[in-house]
């Protein structure tokens, strides 16, 4: 037997066995590197030693797959193979911490030695490894021939299962690299939000937090003034107090409420209302609520000494009217917070309302809820409104309103109007109203009381209405000044009788005469030469059935009938000034265009319109029109002066020594809805002279009964005389015509 070789130290916990050895030799054994074989015929091992590796605790550590063993012919009897156990393999504990060292596999830097054999001895190959595994040993045959020992037929390998992979650890520089990775992330979402919040934001933010202290205060905007031609003040704003609340501050609305009524004059349940806590529309809670307005500034005094939570005062205007009643009727009045609610204050409202300012100031809370100094401050400044130049002269004004309302007075009239206009500029020199009321108090009156007689006023012109049908006759050649027909003293249309106030029995008349005497009979036969739609046309470019634009708020339009409207009677009303509805301000402007040689002008009255910066430009460009040629408006004009001068004539009474007085009558009725009311209209329509006109006046009066050279005539004859001397208008001084009423 040849000697054995060292055997090396094993481990404890793994055994080997001896195989069954073959007759002729002995199969060669496979070892790691820097071990020794094991030889000899008797040596029963034959086998693979195992390569190891020492741990700390100097245990060993399995890296390779025990190999398969091949069986003998002479071997186990069962035919099995045997091979070592690998418990150790996966029971040491400090397994990982050597993959970890050795690279992060098992036996990665290790390499395996095959040992092959040969005829004479052996040779070890070294293997790497491969994936964790120890690669297979390679055998090779010997060549054919060759000599040595004969091989043993080659083992049968069992299929051992592939080791299982160990886990595999993360690079902790890698994880050290993700982690900071994740560090700097987060800290710069930070500081981008940082940035957002304090640069982007910020402005909303503060705004945010600033209008939680902030307070708001209205700054009226001073309203402006109503001047006549001279400017003297119809209505203007002094100075005054509000009175208001801060909700939020009000402890007890009811008993301020109770407390500041008889001051102001206001129920206490309307100011309890407006002390309640209240929301704004956009969601924050109301700060700011007036309680009243053009409070006198002592009340508003005496209101501050209470000191009363939540309730202050501030600056404010009220309206004042120095004239009281003067042109109350035509002006208007506003409201308690300055809005215009009627006349002139209301069709001009927003050129006279401004715009209101405010102001915004940060407060503190509780009891430091005063201003803070150096805190959010912002005024917006209010814009004045501006201011209207009439056409009124208000001496004027005052005299004919006095005189309408005497006149009035003296015949029972309940509704009066009177008009002056400037025949050349279409100017309202003066406009009266009965009944009158004090704008200053307009709470007292009735409605009905406050309106303006000569733009809401609608009535039946009557006679004062055929001085249109003359011009209309002598502008179409159907009459002429020299004219003469006879005229019966009634006559018939669609079975209605129209008779003459003064019949002539069918005697020759003059158109003079006609006029003079205001014959029915005699307009009514120019009416049918000239033909319903002429007269129509001619009704409209005097001015009837529409508003004449002078400024008041609410002016009627009147109505004319169409000629497709007639009715059999109709041709004979229409012509005497009946189914035909006027105001006093449209007859006014349709004799001033008889005045102002047949030329219409629009009435109107506003002169100017005074910035807030003081510079005046005009109101308006008043829309003018010829009716009538100049000669014919001269001839209708002297005609006119028949009712004034011929004996018997209907407008004696408005005469004026001196004057060259031109005019006409006229008794109508009153409309109401579309309907006749009892009573008459009584009127007179003149002008100053007839050879040179400047001025015209109209006079109407609602009455009992009467008719306008009764009523009418002596109230245009005082009027016209103030404004002679007013205005100091000299006599012509030519004679007045000798009219020949019955010619032969």
């Amino acid at each position: 037997m040849a000697p054995r070789s060292e055997e090396p130290r094993r481990d404890a916990s793994v055994s080997r066995r001896g195989s069954s050895r073959t007759g002729g030799g002995r199969e060669p054994d496979e070892r790691g590197a820097g071990h020794g074989g094991r030889s000899g015929s008797g040596s029963g091992l034959g086998g693979i030693s195992d390569a190891r590796a020492y741990t700390p605790r100097g245990r060993t550590v399995r890296d390779n797959p025990e190999p398969t063993r091949p069986v003998p012919a002479g071997g186990d009897a069962a035919g099995r193979s045997r091979r070592t156990p690998r418990s150790s393999r996966s029971a040491d504990p400090f397994r990982p911490a050597l993959q970890v060292l050795d690279g992060g596999r098992t036996g990665a830097s290790r390499t395996t030695r095959r040992v092959a054999a040969t005829g004479t001895g052996r040779t070890i190959t070294p293997r790497p490894v491969r994936g964790g595994d120890v690669a297979k040993p390679v055998r090779r045959r010997p060549a054919d021939g060759a000599g040595g020992p004969t091989r043993a037929a080659a083992p049968t390998r069992r299929p051992g299962r592939r080791p299982r992979r160990p886990p595999r650890l993360a690079d902790p520089h890698r994880r050290l690299r993700l982690g900071t990775l994740l560090a700097l992330a987060m800290f710069t979402t930070i500081g981008i939000r940082l940035v957002a919040l304090q640069v982007v934001d910020a402005p909303e933010y503060d705004g945010g937090g600033v209008n939680d202290r902030v307070r708001q205060v209205v700054l009226p905007a001073p309203r402006g003034a109503i001047y006549d031609r001279s400017g003297a003040p119809l209505a203007r704003s002094v100075e005054a107090r509000y009175v208001y609340a801060d909700p939020q501050l009000i402890e007890d609305p009811a008993r301020t409420a109770a407390t500041l009524s008889p001051l102001l004059g206001l129920p206490a349940s309307d100011l309890a209302a407006r002390m309640k806590k209240q929301k704004r529309p956009d969601g924050r809670p109301s700060e700011f609520e007036y309680l009243a307005r053009g409070v006198e500034i002592g009340t508003a005094e005496k209101i501050m000494e209470l000191n009363l939570g939540g309730i202050a005062t501030g600056r404010d205007e009220r309206r004042e009217v120095p004239g009281g009643d003067l042109a109350a009727n035509l002006i208007g009045f506003t409201s308690q917070d300055l809005d215009g609610l009627e006349g002139i204050e209301a069709g001009y409202d927003d050129l006279l309302r401004g715009v209101n300012g405010k102001r915004e100031y940060e407060v503190g809370n509780g009891e430091l809820a005063a201003e803070i100094p150096g805190g959010y401050s912002r005024v917006v400044k209010a814009q004045p409104g501006s201011s209207l130049e009439l056409t009124i002269d208000r001496d004027l004004q005052y005299t004919v309103q006095r005189i309408l309302t005497d006149r009035m007075l003296e015949v029972d009239g309940t509704i009066g109007a009177a008009v002056v206009l400037d025949v050349r500029s279409g100017e309202v020199l003066a406009q009266a109203s009965y009944p009158t009321y004090d704008a200053a108090d307009w709470r007292k009156y009735r409605a009905t009381d406050r309106d303006d007689a000569a733009t809401s006023f609608v009535v039946d012109p009557g006679s004062v209405h055929k001085a249109l049908v003359f011009g209309a006759g002598l502008e179409e050649g159907v009459i002429t000044p020299d004219t003469a027909w006879p005229v019966p003293s009634v006559i018939r249309k669609g079975g209605e009788p129209f008779p003459d106030t003064h019949p002539v029995g069918g005697r020759k008349l003059s158109v003079a005469g006609m006029l003079g005497y205001s014959s029915n009979v005699g307009t009514i036969k120019i009416a049918e030469k000239l033909g319903a739609q002429k007269l129509y046309e001619y009704q409209l470019k005097f001015g009837l059935g529409q508003p004449t634009g002078e400024g008041v708020l609410g002016e009627a339009s009147g109505r004319v009938l169409k000629p497709s409207e007639y009715s059999e009677s109709t041709y004979g009303s229409v012509p005497i000034g009946h189914s035909v509805d006027v105001t006093p301000l449209q007859m006014a402007a349709a004799y001033a265009a008889i005045a102002n040689d047949g030329k219409w002008v629009q009435p109107h009255l506003v002169r100017e319109i005074i910035g807030p910066d003081g510079k005046r430009k005009p109101a308006t460009t008043p829309e003018t029109r010829q009716v009538i040629s100049p000669t014919n408006a001269a001839a209708l004009r002297r005609l006119m002066e028949a009712p004034v001068t011929i004996e018997g004539g209907t407008g004696t009474q408005a005469a004026i020594p001196g004057y060259r007085v031109a005019g006409k009558t006229g008794t109508g009725l009153r409309v109401v809805n579309g309907e006749y009311v009892g009573g008459e209209v009584a009127s007179f329509i003149g002008m100053d002279q007839a050879d040179q006109p400047r001025y015209v006046i109209a006079v109407f009066g609602y009455t009992p009964g009467g008719g306008g050279g009764d009523i009418s005539a002596p109230a245009f004859k005082e009027m016209m005389n103030y404004v002679l001397r007013h205005y100091r208008v000299p006599s012509t001084g030519s004679a007045p015509p000798k009219f020949v009423v019955y010619p032969r």
